[in-house]
C-alpha cells in the first residue's frame, strides 16, 4: 500500500485459485493490501471461497484500488464481500478509482458476487470490471449500485464492465449516474429509481440452449449476448427490492 498525502491510497490485492489435485481448489496466492483485506472462508465441494473485508474506509477521493484475480484451468472460485462498499468524498477533489480484473482459464469457474456499492453524496468514483475468459470458462457475476444513502442525493459514479471470451469482446458497457451526467435520472434512464443492478451469466451450456430476450416485469429485462451468455438488468426503488429481484431472476436463469 502507498499513501500519498493529498492524493489518496494506492493498493492492489491479488487472488490466485488453482486445482488442488484432489478435486478441489486451493489458493496459492491470497495477498491483501491496504483497505482490501482478503479472507478465505469455508467452502463445500470443488470451489474455494474468498471474502473481501474492508480494513479501512475506502474508496475515498483520490484512492486507486485494484483487485486482480486469476482462476487457473479447472479451478472454481467464489468471491463475496463482507458488507456493502461505500464510496465517500475525500480530502482531494480527484476521483477515486476501483478496478477489478479477473482472468479465468479453460474449464474454470468464477463467481463474483459482491455486496452493493453505495455512491454517497459528494463522492466521485470511477469503477471498472474487466474479465478475460477462456473458451470453456464459466462466469457468474452480479453488480449492484445504490445511488445515495438514506435521505441523501447520489454522488458521481461511472462504472464500466468489459468481458472478453476466447480473446473476443463479449460485453463492453459503461454507465454513469449523479451530478453532471445528462438525463441520468430521467424517465429514459432510471425514472427516479435509486438502485440499479445486473446479473451476467457466461456458460458454454448456453450454446445449445440460448436464452431468448424478454421483459422481466416492469423494471427488468433479460438480454442474450452474442455468445453463450445472458445479461439481466434491473432497477428498483431501494437496495432490498433490487436484491430480491436479482435473486429471483438469476435463480430462474441459472435453472
Amino acid at each position: 500500500m502507498t499513501v500519498c498525502p493529498g492524493t489518496g491510497v494506492t493498493a492492489t490485492a491479488r487472488i490466485t485459485a488453482a486445482p488442488d489435485g484432489r478435486g478441489g481448489t486451493t489458493l496459492p496466492d491470497l495477498v491483501s493490501d491496504g483497505p482490501l483485506a482478503l479472507r478465505r472462508t469455508r467452502a463445500h465441494g470443488r470451489h474455494a471461497e474468498v471474502t473481501l473485508v474492508g480494513a479501512m474506509s475506502a474508496p475515498l477521493g483520490g484512492d486507486r484500488l485494484s483487485l486482480v484475480t486469476t482462476v487457473r484451468p479447472h479451478a472454481v472460485l467464489h468471491i463475496t464481500t463482507a458488507a456493502a462498499t461505500v464510496a465517500l468524498p475525500g480530502r482531494t477533489a480527484d476521483p477515486a478509482h476501483y478496478d477489478t480484473t479477473h482472468t479465468v482459464g479453460d474449464g474454470a469457474e468464477l463467481r463474483w458476487l459482491p455486496e452493493p456499492l453505495i455512491s454517497a453524496h459528494g463522492c466521485d468514483l470511477r469503477m471498472t470490471t474487466r474479465v478475460h475468459l477462456a473458451a470453456t470458462a464459466r462466469l457468474v457475476l452480479r453488480e449492484e449500485q445504490i445511488l445515495g444513502r438514506t435521505g441523501e442525493t447520489s454522488g458521481r459514479l461511472t462504472t464500466r464492465l468489459t468481458v472478453h471470451r476466447d480473446g473476443r469482446p463479449l460485453l463492453d458497457q459503461e454507465l454513469s449516474y449523479g451530478p453532471g451526467v445528462p438525463g441520468w435520472d430521467s424517465g429514459a434512464v432510471l425514472a427516479g429509481h435509486r438502485a440499479v443492478g445486473q446479473f451476467l451469466l457466461v456458460d458454454p451450456a448456453l450454446e445449445k440452449r440460448p436464452a431468448a430476450p424478454r421483459l422481466l416485469g416492469e423494471t427488468a429485462v433479460l438480454t442474450p449476448l452474442s455468445g453463450p451468455a445472458l445479461l439481466i438488468t434491473a432497477v428498483a426503488p431501494d437496495a432490498l427490492q433490487l436484491r430480491r429481484a436479482l435473486d429471483d431472476l438469476s435463480a430462474s436463469a441459472l435453472s
